[in-house]
């Protein structure tokens, strides 16, 4: 798939929940050290390129938690250790990168997102981390909604299951936009013209 364009001005790189919480989880199809990897290359190459890194996390202990069927915390489970919203020292989050603090699933709600990408005229999102069907596709169904378009590393996002993984990458994102591994999306950055 050659046909991937990216419009380096007018592209952020967004980077979901790399912290030590989430880095501890057993995921699939990828491990959190391979997806943490990939997010790492593209921020550097965003970085060399003058584009725009967004890293995001969100407050564990300050996270909704009403009845499920399936809760991602059982009840009465002792709260998450205060380090676990931190972000995974290997990410290197740098000073001029945009932090995003959130208390949700999403990366919009709540939060200054939105505002810091239009009033830097970002209309491209390139969306990884951890993850896949939680924090990347709830921030991806908000970005939509918005009119932003979309590219998905899907190599460097991971799900609680493979099988999670694979159809929010499969199904549901290529609906949204553009999924593509990491290597494709570093030689469009290099290539830098167009749109994505």
């Amino acid at each position: 798939m050659d046909d991937l364009s990216i419009d380096l001005a007018g592209t952020a790189l967004v980077l979901i929940d790399l912290q030590n919480g989430n880095m501890a989880r057993e995921l699939a199809p990828y491990s959190a050290q391979a997806v943490l990897g990939n997010c790492v290359l593209l921020a550097q190459e965003m970085r060399n390129r003058g584009g725009m890194v967004v890293f995001v996390r969100v407050l564990m202990n300050e996270l909704q938690s009403p009845p499920a069927d399936a809760p991602l915390r059982a009840p009465g489970s002792p709260p998450p250790p205060p380090d676990a919203s931190h972000f995974a020292p290997e990410a290197g989050v740098e000073a001029t990168d945009i932090v995003i603090t959130k208390r949700q699933w999403g990366a919009f709600y709540g939060t200054e997102l939105d505002q810091l990408l239009r009033r830097r005229h970002v209309k491209t999102l390139i969306l990884a981390g951890i993850v896949t069907n939680i924090g990347v596709e709830s921030t991806a169904r908000a970005a939509y909604d918005r009119g932003y378009s979309l590219v998905f590393a899907e190599d460097a996002m991971s799900g609680i299951t493979a099988e999670a993984h694979e159809f929010a990458c499969k199904n549901m994102f290529r609906m949204m936009g553009k999924v593509r591994t990491t290597a494709e999306l570093i030689d469009a950055l290099q290539a830098g013209t167009g749109e994505a």
